[in-house]
């Protein structure tokens, strides 16, 4: 098979205690799946069915990397949550299988120019801009379901320079992740190298260039990235 253009890379998440990397395929992320989040935000923490965005593949960050600060924005937020990798393909999958469907976790950051959202909703416009730019899905290395398990309760928190600004636990998620993973599946058939960025708690704040980002997960580590 041959180009017009050679492609560019495959974006990829490293796999702790590997060699091997996790292929990415889609981003798909979840909105406010906590309830305090929510409320924040001005939603309602119902159990009303969960919606969904995407971000681009590319827009990956590994672990340690710098950031720059986004264009076109004076509001850029950390969100800082759990991530599913997913390592099957699937579509209409009962919650009872999803989990089967799971490679790992990792702790993620769903960077959002926060003042581009709250215009494209104010419009009724979609949010790609505010959530699916450059360098917005900073994600840390992926935990093999083999090595952790599932996770389903737990801290989750994210400092800025060292000061706590997101402090919560993963039982307070509204949907669950085999829930996320059986509702999501029903709107797209989901495949081997998926992740899904499954909502943040309270506390979502803006950060400027120069400072430092560090989201942590009990038992999935820590994601750290600096602002430029």
């Amino acid at each position: 098979m041959s180009f017009c253009f050679e492609p560019g890379p495959v974006p990829s998440v490293l796999i702790l205690g590997s060699e091997n990397r996790f292929p990415v395929h889609r981003i798909y992320c979840v909105g406010r799946n906590y309830a305090a989040h929510a409320r924040e935000m001005g939603g309602n923490p119902d159990r009303e069915p969960p919606f969904f965005f995407a971000k681009p593949a590319d827009a990956i960050v590994e672990d340690g990397a710098d950031i720059p600060y986004p264009p076109q924005t004076d509001n850029l937020h950390h969100e800082v949550e759990l991530v599913v990798a997913l390592g099957r393909q699937g579509a209409d999958i009962p919650v009872e299988a999803a989990l089967d469907h799971i490679f790992g976790y990792a702790v993620g950051n769903d960077l959002t120019r926060r003042d581009l959202q709250a215009d494209a909703k104010n419009r009724g416009q979609p949010w790609d801009a505010a959530k699916g730019f450059d360098h917005s899905a900073p994600i840390a290395a992926i935990h093999r379901v083999a090595d952790v398990g599932h996770p389903s309760a737990g801290q989750i928190r994210l400092t800025v320079n060292g000061e706590i600004r997101q402090e919560g636990d993963l039982r307070d998620l509204i949907w669950s992740v085999p829930e996320v993973v059986s509702q999501l599946s029903r709107l797209f058939t989901l495949m081997p190298g998926d992740l899904i960025f499954t909502g943040t708690p309270a506390g979502v704040g803006p950060v400027r260039p120069g400072d430092v980002m560090e989201g942590s997960i009990d038992g999935l580590g820590s994601l750290k990235n600096r602002i430029v």
